[in-house]
């Protein structure tokens, strides 16, 4: 994967949730497929992380994949752990739930702390602030969450879409 830094045109984006294979990899995926339908591809650079280490360098969770892919999105990625680097180098830094985020102001530099948002901050249709973490439910929990991923990305990817 490129680093944030590699084109200085692209926006950066990451988004975190605890293990880095439910939520944020599922966002990502969201993200990325949104992207490359605008023909953006160029134009950012994304990826996701978890604030735990439990799931380094595993592959997204089954039922993320699944239903990802029943929507037409490919999850491409493996876990990792966020770093304070990843802070300072993405434009923006999205946390599925309140306790991400508090782990994330916790990690961030004064400076880097306004680049941390709820991704629900973005969603048109509100209802909460937070994803809720779908592990220990069951696939309607999964498909509950893609479908406030996906509005809330839609409406993200609005707010960052570069000018013409």
């Amino acid at each position: 994967m490129p680093t944030p830094d590699a084109d200085p045109n692209a926006r950066s984006v990451l988004f975190v949730c605890l293990g880095n294979i439910c939520r944020s990899p599922l966002a990502e995926g969201v993200f990325r497929h949104l992207v490359r339908a605008e023909g953006l591809e160029d134009r950012f650079v994304i990826d996701s992380a978890g604030t735990g280490a439990w799931h380094v360098g595993d592959p997204p969770d089954t039922r993320s994949i699944a239903v990802a892919e029943a929507n037409g999105v490919a999850l491409e990625g493996r876990a990792r752990q966020v770093r304070p680097e990843d802070l300072e180098r993405f434009d923006v830094v999205v946390a599925m739930d309140r306790e991400n985020l508090r782990d994330l102001q916790r990690m961030a530099a004064n400076g880097a702390r306004s680049r941390v948002h709820l991704l629900r901050e973005f969603d048109p249709e509100g209802g909460g602030d937070e994803v809720p973490d779908p592990y220990f439910g069951g696939t309607g929990g999964f498909e509950a969450v893609y479908r406030m991923v996906r509005r809330s990305c839609e409406a993200l990817l609005q707010e960052l879409r570069p000018d013409p």
